[in-house]
């Protein structure tokens, strides 16, 4: 245990927190899961800078560290199934499948002694994934404050709005606040798909036998 791996592991303690502040409805709570998401994401940037100034880069940080970031990012995403009805159970298997992938892939990779080629497209699909679900929470927070928003996304059904397009369409004065979470889901699932598929496309190998190091 050193500290970058204490402060990864630190990002996975933080959910059962986060959770709870985010399913429970009032603004101060949702504020507060804002506040714990956000320090959360900072740990992602501040292990690996503390392996790298520390010198304290190991294998398991290697592993770990992206598995904290699936932990958090998959917990978030989960939620907001709850929270909206309007975002998709699909985009979410998407993301989720898209990370077990990824996952195998780096168990392969330490099977045959070699390591997961990455790409500037994962970080950055990293990064946009924390951020997107930053901006939801603040749309969570901003639909708390405005009561006839509630109201409205509750009579979703009864007004048979049943896809995004009848919504924008549609007389509703909040209808921007209630699609937009979907609309930021929609981009991070194509970016997350891309990511993947790069992933795969780069390091095929790994899928090829033998899937154990030489001795």
């Amino acid at each position: 245990m050193n500290i970058p791996n204490l402060l990864t592991l630190s990002r996975i303690i933080l959910i059962p927190l986060f959770l709870y502040l985010i399913f429970t409805p009032t603004i101060e709570h949702r504020i507060w899961a804002l506040v714990i998401f956000v320090i959360a994401s900072l740990t992602d940037l501040l292990d690996g800078w503390t392996a790298r100034k520390l010198k304290q880069e190991t294998e398991t940080g290697k592993f770990l560290d992206p598995l904290a970031d699936k932990f958090l990012v998959i917990s978030a995403l989960i939620a907001f199934l709850f929270l909206d009805p309007l975002i998709p159970l699909w985009m979410v298997i998407v993301i989720i499948a898209r990370d077990l992938l990824i996952t195998l892939m780096r168990y392969l990779a330490i099977k045959k002694g070699t390591s997961l080629r990455t790409s500037r497209l994962g970080k950055v699909k990293t990064a946009f994934q924390m951020i997107s679900i930053i901006l939801i929470i603040m749309v969570f927070i901003v639909r708390n404050s405005i009561k006839n928003v509630q109201l409205e996304i509750a009579q979703l059904s009864a007004l048979k709005y049943e896809t995004i397009v009848e919504i924008i369409n549609s007389d509703l004065h909040h209808k921007w606040l209630i699609v937009c979470p979907y609309c930021i889901m929609a981009v991070v699932t194509l970016l997350t798909a891309l990511s993947g598929l790069r992933y795969i496309v780069t390091n095929w190998k790994l899928f090829v036998p033998p899937y154990a190091k030489k001795d």
